[in-house]
């Protein structure tokens, strides 16, 4: 396969940062198309953690070039943070890493309407990072944002002071909030665009060419039911998390799709508030928490920790015209007598945050380790029946099954690309 798009099915913290980690070993391009700052992909690579906010994962391989495509938001600041970091780590970006013209820019006062509306609803916040994703967006719809190519245009200081006087007076008027001095935020934000000014390129034009040309993957960021349309709503993201926003992300057109790999968890888990049907809110979801390091990569907050929803994913499946599934966190279930799948429930009632008539199938665990194994053959008995279970609840195969968090602790059942 040419074009493979990489997708997550749940809420979002699937791995899907490890899996194009692995598929871009065999890429000539990983292309972000849409989200922030605000998700965190985590690789490890013999043993060093990574983690990418921004730049696709596609960075740590030599011969790939990482795209920041027009449907992504971004902060100069965090953009330039992770370079340096990159950098640092020996890793190279030049000639590697493209950022669109065409991409919004985050600004300060973003950040703080976003911390000023969620401090504001208490209890009732929707739990979102606070990194400014949300406003920016709105921004964007409402033909009002900054894009990175308007740091070329004489423009840019009145179109930033309009932009900012208005962000100042609801901060200031509405939330009782602290305010931005302009001219500082613009000085802060052309010495940001200086450092960034070598990767802007025309992103459309390359990634359209690279599609027909070579071997693409297409990351977002978070999964396929924090979509502002199709996810547990108002519990979303402010972009198209699914196929759909990577076409209106990157430029190209559906036929350039040739596979989509959706990446789900043994288990589900969410960050934040919003309905989780499957959720275990007891001891045993604490352990599984536990024992998969369930923190948020970005806030650090804990995830919430459930048993695996097919009913999401079949869901997700169809929304996203998905061909195959890498499995991740397999492991992490190693020590389960007993492991069950959701598999139904009645319509979920947004007021309490419950489902009706909620159905389990239960399985045996194969309580012995899976870390590392390479070989589906090698993986145990039930362990094995686990994967099939999905593959038939959901007529879709397995294709990768991840055992352990570095690079090569990974199954491939499939080679997809």
């Amino acid at each position: 396969m040419s074009n493979i798009f990489l997708v997550g099915t749940h809420w979002g913290d699937e791995g899907k940062g490890k899996i194009v980690d692995v598929l871009s070993d065999s890429a000539s391009a990983c292309i972000r198309f849409q989200g922030g700052h605000n998700a965190g992909h985590t690789l490890v690579i013999k043993g060093v953690k990574t983690i990418l906010h921004l730049v696709p994962s596609g960075i740590l391989r030599d011969s790939c070039k990482s795209i920041i495509s027009n449907g992504v938001v971004v902060s100069l600041d965090a953009l330039t943070k992770e370079i340096e970091e990159l950098e640092k780590s020996g890793i190279k970006i030049k000639d590697k890493l493209f950022v669109s013209l065409n991409c919004h820019v985050i600004l300060p006062t973003h950040k703080l309407l976003d911390l000023a509306r969620e401090e504001s609803l208490g209890n009732k916040s929707i739990g979102t990072t606070g990194r400014g994703i949300g406003p920016a967006y709105e921004d964007k719809v409402s033909r009002k944002g900054i894009r990175i190519l308007d740091f070329e245009s004489n423009k840019l200081s009145d179109k930033i002071d309009e932009l900012v006087t208005y962000h100042n007076f609801i901060l200031k008027e509405y939330f009782n909030y602290k305010t931005i001095d302009k001219n500082e935020m613009l000085d802060s934000l052309r010495t940001d665009y200086e450092k960034i000014k070598p990767y802007v390129a025309d992103t459309s034009l390359l990634v359209n060419k690279l599609a027909k040309t070579s071997k693409c993957i297409y990351e977002g960021a978070q999964g396929t039911m924090l979509d502002i349309d199709h996810g547990t709503y108002p519990y979303v993201t402010s972009s198209n998390t699914t196929l759909a926003g990577l076409l209106s992300g990157t430029g190209i057109n559906v036929d350039k799709v040739e596979y989509s790999l959706g990446i789900t968890k043994a288990y589900t888990t969410r960050v934040g508030h919003g309905p989780f049907p499957s959720e275990l809110d007891n001891d045993l979801g604490k352990k599984i928490a536990s024992w998969g390091g369930e923190k948020g990569a970005t806030t650090g907050r804990d995830r919430r920790c459930g048993w695996l929803d097919c009913k999401i994913l079949k869901q997700s499946i169809e929304l996203n015209r998905i061909n195959g599934i890498a499995l991740t966190k397999l492991d992490v279930l190693d020590n389960l007598e007993k492991i069950k799948i959701c598999i139904d429930y009645g319509e979920i009632n947004y007021e309490t945050m419950s489902v009706s008539d909620i159905k389990y199938l239960e399985l045996d665990g194969w309580m012995q380790s899976t870390v590392g194994i390479n070989d589906f053959n090698k993986l145990p008995e039930n362990a094995k029946k686990y994967i099939e279970k999905i593959e038939s609840l959901c007529s879709t195969e397995v294709v990768m099954i991840s055992t352990g968090p570095d690079r090569r602790q990974i199954i491939v059942k499939k080679n997809i690309i």
